[in-house]
């Protein structure tokens, strides 16, 4: 046994306490996996809008605006830490494994539960550790408002949370459900911002009277209000500071761009040098590390955010601090957005018009943006597992096993004929 196995062994003693969902002892029908994974996204969903008991405020610059969507959280909600915990732990554990520091031999059942375990507790720790930050950090007002017993409950219902989805994502990737639980919940939390987005019946007054939050119905709003339709319909699809239906527009197009590049595959025949005429088909996809590139882009670019509005709320007159990023409250969403630095040039410009005024900034972010998904692409394909030498050595141990299992089989049927 390596130092790695040892390392892992220190998990065992905490199995017994873990919460596990049991592997499907039978091949679940697809209604029923249909059934699994819309009763985890409408946990997740309530989840999500179900707001923590005991605090006292949310008001003001929501320092984490930024991590919402890609880390399926939302502000002063149980699901305030989202997916955050066990997307932590899950890249820990990979990049351990991945480098070597702990060895895991994935064909050992007895390691593949230790690596998991390792993985549940991690994810355990680091929501029991955000949820203490935020509640220290003010995030609900101070702890001296809150009190004692309000912090504590605080903290328990996000750990609470956080187990819930640890749970839920261990459901559907266990054969339960359809897909894996961090994807779906991503996905889940994107399409209720866009619903909500292009439907929402709330008014907001951003310095021209009120106007519909929804971009759909801000626009059948102003096509019946106002007598110049074609001024109308241009306000419909270019208005500022709100939803409009270009971005509605834009948001469909790269979907369909996305689902239409997602079934590109390159097969490569394989074949066996030691069973002739044994021969099969390995697929590689286009998008072959999927959307875990942005993931780790997203999650650079947050921290980033949120290390630079704290050091600008202090020492907005630093020069190192302002060369990191200028911050300023947006009047009409309510957070605060970069207007300077680093910060500002990591960030998608806000329109068309935006680009063509500052052709810099859109360059500058194209390239970053390609080089940080590309170089997080190499790497996670590297600590993976998924890198030609590693699929090599999975298929070279897949046609001897398989070679193997026909030997066995030739000489059973021998022995059986010849007694």
């Amino acid at each position: 046994m390596g130092g790695g196995f040892r390392v892992l062994h220190l998990v065992r003693p905490f199995l017994p306490f873990l919460p596990e969902v049991q592997s499907a002892d039978r091949k679940i029908p697809f209604r029923e996996k249909v059934i699994y994974t819309v009763i985890s996204l409408f946990i997740f969903l309530v989840c999500s809008q179900l707001p923590l008991y005991g605090i006292h405020s949310t008001t003001g610059a929501d320092p984490f605006y930024w991590m919402r969507v890609i880390l399926a959280s939302n502000r002063g909600t149980v699901m305030e830490l989202g997916i955050t915990p066990i997307v932590t732990s899950g890249l820990v554990m990979q990049l351990l494994a991945g480098s070597k520091i702990i060895e895991v031999d994935n064909n050992v059942r007895e390691d593949r539960a230790l690596l998991n375990g390792a993985q549940k507790l991690l994810g355990i720790l680091i929501a029991i550790g955000e949820a203490v930050a935020y509640v220290m950090s003010g995030m609900y007002g101070s702890v001296s408002q809150l009190g004692a017993g309000n912090a504590i409950l605080i903290i328990l219902q996000l750990c609470f949370a956080g187990i819930i989805v640890i749970c839920l994502d261990e459901l559907l990737q266990k054969g339960y459900g359809l897909g894996s639980g961090i994807s779906l919940f991503i996905a889940t939390n994107i399409c209720e911002s866009i619903i909500w987005k292009a439907f929402s019946p709330t008014t907001i007054n951003s310095g021209r009277g009120a106007e519909f939050e929804g971009a759909v119905i801000a626009l059948f709003h102003l096509l019946i209000t106002k007598q110049n339709k074609v001024g109308a319909l241009r306000e419909a699809f270019y208005r500022q500071n709100l939803p409009n239906i270009t971005n509605l527009l834009a948001t469909v197009l790269v979907f369909l761009i996305v689902v239409y590049f997602q079934g590109f595959k390159v097969v490569l025949p394989v074949r066996s040098k030691n069973a002739r005429g044994q021969q099969g088909a390995y697929p590689i996809k286009l998008f072959y590390t999927s959307n875990m590139p942005i993931i780790l882009q997203s999650a650079l670019v947050s921290n980033l955010y949120f290390i630079s509005q704290l050091l600008y709320r202090k020492y907005s007159g630093n020069f190192f601090v302002n060369l990191l990023g200028k911050w300023k409250e947006s009047e009409y969403s309510g957070h605060s957005i970069p207007v300077g630095g680093l910060a500002y040039y990591v960030t998608a410009p806000a329109s068309l018009a935006d680009m063509a005024a500052n052709p810099f900034h859109a360059l500058f972010y194209l390239v970053f943006m390609l080089t940080a998904c590309a170089l997080f692409s190499k790497t996670w394909i590297e600590v993976s597992g998924s890198s030609a030498r590693d699929v090599a050595k999975q298929l070279k141990v897949y046609w001897s096993s398989l070679l193997c299992y026909f030997w066995s089989l030739f000489a059973g049927i021998r022995a059986l004929h010849h007694g």
